[in-house]
Order: C-alpha cells, then sequence, then structure tokens
C-alpha cells in the first residue's frame, strides 16, 4: 500500500502526540481505593457511559472486562471534562482547572467515584498524563474561541478533545507498532469532525461554529446561512466536500486497528463503524443538519458488527 506524505495539519499533529508521550513523573500509589470502592467507582462510570453514548457504550461491551471498565473510566473522565465547560456551574476555567489537579496530579479523594477510577486505569495501563492534560486543554478551548477559520484550525481543535482519547485507549487496548500513533491521531480527528457535521444545528444555537470559515466562503456561504437554517444547493455542496473528506480520513486511520491488540480491534472497528454510519444518515435527511440529528439505531449497529468481526478476525 503506497503511503501519502503527510499534510501540515497531520505533521502539527504528530508532533504534539509526540511532546505527550513521555512516562508519568509523578509516583503512584499502589491502589487508588479499595476493593469494593473500586468496583463501585468503575460501575458508575459504566452507568455514566450508558447514559450518554449508546455508541461508545455498546462498542466496549466487545472488550475483555478489565480493558472494558477501563475504557468506561476513560470516557466518563472526558464527561465530566466536557460538563464543566458545556454546562457551567460557576468559574467554568477554575472548576476545569480544579478538575484535571484532583484527576492528574493529586490522591482522588475517596467520594469522587469517576476521580477514583480514572486515577487506577492511568495506574494500571500507564497512560501518559500529557494527553489527559491535551484533553483537558482542548475542551477548555470552548471558553475562549467559538469561531475557526481553516481545516487545520478544526483538526488542531479535534486533536485536542478526541486524539488525546484514541491515543489514550490505545494504552488500554494495547499496540504492537509505533505506527499505530498517527493512525489513532488521524481517526480522533474523524470521530469530531463526524460529530461536528453532525451538530451544526446544536452547535450554533449554543453560539459556536466549528466549520471551517474559509471553506465555507469557498461555496458562498456565511453565518447567515446558519442562521436561516435552509438547505440550499450551496449547503448540500459544501457538506458533501465535508462527508467525502471525512470518508477519506476513516479510510486512512482503518490500517492503524490491526496493530492494535486483537482483543480490542473490534470495538475500536465498530466505534469507528458506528460514528461513519452517521455521515450515510445525514446524506439520506438531505444534509438537514438543522432539523435532524443523525444516527444509527441499536438494530442498524447491531447489524455492522459480524462483517466488522470477519473484517478484523
Amino acid at each position: 500500500m503506497t503511503t501519502l506524505p503527510a499534510l501540515s495539519w497531520e505533521q502539527s499533529l504528530l508532533s504534539l502526540a509526540k511532546e505527550a508521550h513521555v512516562p508519568a513523573t509523578i509516583p503512584q500509589t499502589k491502589s487508588v481505593a479499595d476493593g469494593p470502592r473500586l468496583l463501585q467507582a468503575y460501575a458508575h462510570c459504566a452507568a455514566l457511559t450508558a447514559a450518554h453514548s449508546r455508541s461508545f457504550y455498546l462498542a466496549t461491551r466487545l472488550l475483555p472486562v478489565g480493558k472494558r471498565r477501563a475504557m468506561r473510566a476513560l470516557y466518563a473522565f472526558c464527561r465530566v471534562c466536557d460538563d464543566i465547560v458545556d454546562r457551567p456551574a460557576g468559574d467554568a476555567r477554575e472548576r476545569l482547572a480544579e478538575w484535571q489537579f484532583r484527576t492528574l496530579w493529586a490522591q482522588p479523594p475517596a467520594d469522587d467515584l469517576v476521580a477514583l477510577a480514572w486515577a487506577d486505569t492511568r495506574q494500571r495501563f500507564a497512560i501518559p498524563i500529557r494527553y489527559a492534560e491535551q484533553l483537558v486543554e482542548g475542551v477548555g478551548r470552548d471558553l475562549d474561541q467559538s469561531r475557526y477559520r481553516t481545516f487545520e484550525e478544526v483538526t488542531t481543535y479535534a486533536y485536542g478533545v478526541a486524539s488525546t482519547v484514541g491515543l489514550m485507549s490505545m494504552h488500554i487496548i494495547g499496540y504492537s507498532n509505533p505506527e499505530a500513533v498517527p493512525h489513532a491521531i488521524k481517526l480522533g480527528v474523524a470521530l469530531q469532525i463526524t460529530n461536528i457535521l453532525r451538530d451544526v444545528g446544536e452547535d450554533w444555537q449554543a453560539g459556536r461554529m466549528y466549520l471551517p470559515a474559509d471553506e465555507m466562503a469557498v461555496y458562498g456561504l456565511s453565518e447567515a446561512d446558519l442562521t436561516s437554517a435552509i438547505v440550499t444547493d450551496r449547503w448540500r455542496a459544501f457538506m458533501r466536500f465535508q462527508a467525502d473528506r471525512n470518508r477519506r480520513l476513516y479510510n486512512e486511520a482503518w490500517p492503524g486497528i490491526a496493530m492494535l491488540h486483537q482483543d480490542g480491534r473490534l470495538a475500536v472497528a465498530a466505534a469507528a463503524a458506528f460514528y461513519r454510519g452517521i455521515l450515510d444518515d445525514i446524506e439520506a435527511h438531505d444534509y438537514d443538519v438543522f432539523n435532524h440529528r443523525a444516527h444509527l439505531t441499536g438494530w442498524e449497529k447491531l447489524r455492522l458488527i459480524p462483517a466488522l468481526w470477519w473484517r478484523n478476525r
């Protein structure tokens, strides 16, 4: 297979990942909680995952128990970060900084179940702390930035809030080849851009636009088109271009799945396939992301798994 030369945004994100991939610099205790309390913490993270992301919850069911629990603890850590920014109560910056300290640099308090499970997961799977810091920084970017001029800016944001999750997930699942790193970065970008395309209407109502402004201008679109929420030929052409590029990202990320530990490949493949299917639903509804939130039904997700299993044997 011919390897395409990395684009400038890819090189930039690889540099961020290289900077982050360093061993933890603080000593870890042998255990962050006693057995029953830790089991309670992991159960709480599982419930949180089930309540907020059915796709992620279903995909992680395909993992062995230990890795499944860890992935849901990672999800819960990310969920709390998102909620601090998206549902602010008090000073969001202060709360985000306090959450970062509590979960990354201090012994987690016994009454914080997410912090307990996440601290145990980081310790067990030797997840570099800098990846988690980059995620917190990426989520916090929403407090200061609500517009993105270029696709490169969007990919930098996507790295912070999604590729970092993929890189941490690699440590949980296990991988055999460092060449998996650029694939994980690209898959994270693809997943986040799928979110962006799906949530255009919701994000605009919240005062945010993650679409590249320069690419919108090429198609004769402006923020006024988001306000009008009317699907025009220009909007269809723009969204078709975005969806086609996003599918290419999924295709280019796919070889990295074969570099993961065998017992985790199907779960990652399923997560990618579930999100990629959202693009099909966007197209099926004529790119109307203002009045329809694209998704796959539970049955549609289940139907994908046998073919994914065969492909990832």
